[in-house]
Formats: structure tokens, sequence, C-alpha cells
């Protein structure tokens, strides 16, 4: 493995990292670490001139970090009971 091009150390990386991802129980890191090995497919997709490899990934990682998101609760699908348990003082 001496005389690979560092694309391809890149590219393992990359897999490497998407491999080990998947040991984290907790979603939000197994996203983040999916986010990060999916930056590193861009980098080896542009690095090979492959276009389909970077754009898939663009969106991977896109999609990782959108659904790391902190989600808000959804108030207008909240019944009465459930609403008196918020903690907005308004309500």
């Amino acid at each position: 493995m001496q005389g690979l091009p560092l694309s391809d150390w890149v590219g393992w990386l990359a897999t490497a990292l998407f491999v080990v991802s998947y040991r984290f129980r907790d979603q939000r890191t197994l996203r983040w670490v999916q986010a990060l090995a999916a930056v590193l497919w861009v980098g080896y997709g542009l690095a090979r001139h492959a276009m389909p490899v970077v754009i898939a990934n663009l969106l991977v990682a896109g999609m990782a970090v959108y659904s790391c998101r902190p989600m808000r609760p959804d108030l207008s699908r909240a019944s009465d009971g459930d609403r008196s348990r918020t903690s907005c003082p308004c309500s």
C-alpha cells in the first residue's frame, strides 16, 4: 500500500470511517461521523474526477447533517391536555 496515491488513501479512510460509524449507538454521533466520511468521499471523487461520487456524497452529507438538527415539538398537533405541560408561560 506504500505506492498508493493520496486520493486512494482518502478513499480508504472514508470507507473505514463510514464502517466505524455503525459502532456508535447515539444516532446524532453516527450521522455526524457519516457526514464526515461523505465529505472525505467528496474529496476522493474530486481527485478522481468522478462526479457521480461527488454528487452522491454531497447529498449523503447534506442529509446526515440535516437529520442531526434539533427537533422542535409540533405544538399544533398537541392535544389540549398536552399543551398544559409545555414550558411556555403564555399557554
